[in-house]
């Protein structure tokens, strides 16, 4: 684990519990030694692994020093520590933040494992033979030798949602621990129990003024990100051009005292280039500028090093992996990243696609299976629609590879895919066909399983922090009041965005059609000589697909993805 916590390492062991912990310390607040973990409070109460940033550590602090709390330190992670031995279980729905933690109860014999309600940060666990194992990458439990067997449905999934989706791994019995719960350990009897830790949702009133929305939005966002530039070191921005970060941008600038540091990177294709964009908010702010052209050389490179990076099988992460070692290059710790409001706001093209899903759900399956026969390759996924599921509606929207093509590349049963895909209904309720459920769908799927994990997983390879603004907590909760008349625009999408801070952000970034900070991956892959090397792949489906890629009819991330499966196989 090094590589995510470069700056310090620390283990304490307790044999009455029969408990170890383990850490690694990448060090942003309080950077002196007293910031070392695994912690414990001055009285040796209860220790704790942390991973993460709490942003309101420092009017919980205040609060505790009220009731009596005494400190050593002047980090958020002894302030976890005080949390709990004040409030019990009730300081997790407390904290503010982004956080995986480990906390041992001495007192109780007691150990608990916590994860933040946005799912921000990772926290995998494994339970064998009365020992319970955890940490913050898929990849520790295969190194340390605790679990090796594979789960056999993973290469299914990730075919089809292009990750492996909550809360299963790569590993059998490994699992994510879901966000805003925590796993309650015994240590005397090992045995464990998860719970939910969040506030019950009440019904606030919905906000339907658009004035006292745009006030809403415009405080709780500029509270959020004056809360994460908190830092004892370097911190700055990704800029990409687009309308999130180069709103974090200038808000951000506002807010710093010292001069913001921004990180771009931009490319010789045209039509990937966002740098004009990028111009025009760095020449509304002062500080240092680190901008990086990459290169189809570049991706040859360093391909091996970002797959090596990867936790799991993925197909995104490859442009955090430049942008973070760039800005780790740059001397950065941190950073402050626009991840959450397309999600929030409605800005991927699935909030309009999906209504027409409605109309096609009256389609006889028969025949929706007949057609996805005859079409051109992206509307091959319309056989998902076969199945009355609400992941089969996600995977029309955003899924790789369609069932049928799934069992030809697996050489399986599609029988299997149907089942292994859509046998368990327990997490997902009855599907509406508006811009709320598609909003469900990319926040808690696409974003929760694929943006944040490989944004942690590719920042934190190179020592990097990513500070995500828009999820927010206070931020999120006035979002979701406001009515989805207000929230959602058919014909712009993140309006009550964009107009709520018109007069900061300049026409050109927000008046011109999305893009999404991606690499010109296309090109690049079609370029690689061995990704796009049909000769590698064995199944006669894979190296069809290889071809209809090098010929520019197929997506980069189908290539991807069989590449991966062929590299593991």
């Amino acid at each position: 684990m090094k590589h995510g916590g470069p700056d310090d390492a620390g283990i304490f062991s307790a044999a009455e519990a029969n408990l170890v912990f383990g850490h690694r310390r990448l060090s942003i607040i309080d950077l002196s030694s007293n910031g070392h973990q695994p912690m414990a409070d001055i009285d040796k109460r209860a220790w704790i692994t942390f991973n993460g940033e709490i942003y309101n550590y420092r009017e919980l602090k205040s609060e505790l020093i009220n009731a009596g709390a005494r400190f050593h330190s002047h980090t958020d992670t002894e302030v976890i520590i005080q949390a709990y031995l004040y409030w019990g279980t009730a300081a997790f729905k407390k904290l503010r933040g982004m956080f995986t933690f480990a906390i041992y109860d001495v007192t109780n014999v007691l150990t608990y494992l916590v994860r933040d309600t946005t799912g921000i940060k990772p926290l995998y666990y494994y339970i064998n033979n009365g020992q319970l194992s955890f940490a913050s990458e898929v990849k520790a439990f295969k190194t340390a030798g605790l679990a090796a067997e594979e789960n056999q449905d993973w290469l299914i999934k990730f075919l089809a949602f292009g990750h492996v989706p909550e809360p299963d791994t790569v590993l059998k019995n490994v699992y994510g621990l879901p966000k805003g719960h925590f796993l309650r350990w015994n240590n005397k009897d090992g045995t464990a129990a998860i719970l939910d830790y969040t506030k019950p949702v009440t019904n606030s009133a919905y906000i339907t003024d658009i004035i006292e929305a745009k006030k809403q939005i415009d405080s709780a966002l500029k509270m959020a990100i004056g809360r994460q530039l908190i830092a004892d070191a370097p911190i700055g921005v990704f800029l990409s051009g687009g309308i999130d970060s180069s709103l974090l941008t200038l808000l951000a600038a506002q807010q710093k005292t010292e001069q913001l540091k921004t990180v771009s990177i931009f490319f010789d294709e045209k039509k990937y280039d966002e740098s004009i964009y990028q111009q025009q908010i760095l020449r509304k702010t002062k500080g240092e500028k680190f901008t990086h052209l990459v290169k189809q050389r570049d991706f040859d490179e360093f391909f091996p090093d970002v797959l090596n990076a990867m936790d799991m099988p993925t197909t995104d992460g490859i442009n955090t992996w430049f942008i973070s070692k760039y800005a780790r290059q740059d001397g950065l710790k941190a950073v402050l990243s626009g991840i959450g409001a397309d999600e929030l706001f409605g800005g991927y093209p699935s909030f309009n696609r999906i209504k027409y899903i409605e109309y096609l759900r009256r389609v006889p399956a028969p025949l929706l299976k007949t057609i996805s026969h005859f079409v051109t390759d992206p509307f091959k996924k319309l056989s998902f629609l076969t199945c009355r599921h609400p992941l089969a509606d996600y995977l029309f929207l955003r899924g790789v590879f369609a069932p049928e093509d799934i069992a030809e590349i697996l050489n399986c049963d599609e029988g299997q895919v149907q089942n292994t895909l859509f046998a368990k209904n327990d997490h997902l309720y009855p599907v509406a066909y508006n811009k709320e459920q598609a909003s469900w769908f990319e926040t808690n799927l696409y974003m929760q399983n694929q943006l944040l994990r490989d944004t942690d997983v590719m920042s934190m390879s190179h020592g990097l922090e990513v500070r995500v603004p828009f999820l927010d907590e206070d931020f999120q909760r006035i979002v979701n009041r406001l009515t989805p008349q207000i929230r959602f625009d058919d014909n712009q999408p993140k309006k009550i965005l964009i107009d709520t801070f018109k007069d900061l952000l300049p026409a050109p970034v927000w008046n011109r059609p999305k893009m999404g900070f991606s690499l010109p991956l296309q090109q690049w892959m079609r370029n690689h000589a061995e990704l796009s090397n049909e000769g590698l792949y064995r199944s006669r489906k894979a190296k069809r697909i290889i071809r209809g890629f090098k010929s520019n009819t197929i997506h980069w991330s189908k290539a991807f993805a069989l590449y991966q499966i062929q590299m593991h196989a």
